[in-house]
């Protein structure tokens, strides 16, 4: 767990650590829902989770996609209860703690707390490139910025950076990005007529990374696509082909 969030200098420390959980989760299955109580911390194991809440007429909107690394449940840190719920978004493992167990460890350990508050940050800094990706006024331009943040997750975890496989559907990507999810398919065809990326169901490959992310940082997509393309974009949840 303490690998998991980048903390290090305590592997020789005399403190008796307790032994986070170990939870498995299938897709689709909650790791805590909004409102439930609050009484631990997890760390992304394996897999992959979105954290969403729900209004009054049972529309989601999402606010996360959490993957290895990444601590969920810091709400439980100000409140007895979940803000928001997560649910894995395929087969996944999580470490949990309970809080009882961190505040005992962040007092002991110096570095524990340093470790943990920065994994605490990252997931506030989550919200805010949430902002920058709705600042933009042109969903393909949303996507990018989406595609480019996950590319570099991919090379931060070790993976190779232009292969990603996006284990979301495109309504939970059109949910976090603002935009209904027609709009993320004719986006992600978009950026395949600009010869940005290939799409073959979830995997995406980017075919140009420095492209993409000059893309990203316009306001607007421009009027006609850069180099047309016939390729058609599906998903597998739908597998909507969007025409031309």
């Amino acid at each position: 767990m303490l690998d998991l969030v980048g903390i290090p200098g305590v592997g020789g420390s005399a403190v008796a650590f307790v032994q986070p959980t170990l939870r498995r989760l299938r897709t689709r299955e909650p790791l805590f829902l909004e409102g439930g109580r609050a009484s631990s911390l997890c760390v992304v194991r394996r897999g992959s989770f979105k954290v969403f809440r729900t209004d009054e007429g049972g529309c989601e909107q999402v606010f996360a996609f959490a993957t290895r690394g990444d601590m969920l449940g810091c709400d439980a840190l100000c409140g007895d209860r979940h803000l928001m719920a997560a649910v894995a978004l395929e087969d996944s493992s999580v470490l949990s703690l309970s809080l009882a167990d961190f505040f005992a460890h962040a007092q002991s350990v110096p570095s524990f707390y340093r470790g943990a508050m920065r994994a605490v940050s990252n997931a506030m800094i989550d919200l805010t490139r949430l902002s920058d990706m709705m600042a933009a006024v042109a969903a393909e331009i949303r996507l990018a910025r989406f595609l480019v943040y996950l590319s570099r997750r991919s090379s931060d975890h070790g993976h190779p950076a232009e292969y990603l496989h996006l284990p979301m559907t495109r309504r939970d990507i059109g949910s976090y990005l603002g935009v209904a999810h027609e709009t993320v398919s004719r986006s992600f065809k978009a950026l395949a007529d600009a010869a940005f990326i290939t799409v073959d169901k979830r995997r995406v490959e980017i075919l140009d990374f420095d492209a993409l992310r000059r893309y990203g940082h316009g306001a607007r997509a421009p009027a006609s696509a850069q180099c047309p393309m016939s390729a058609a974009v599906s998903w597998p949840d739908q597998r909507l082909a969007v025409a031309a």
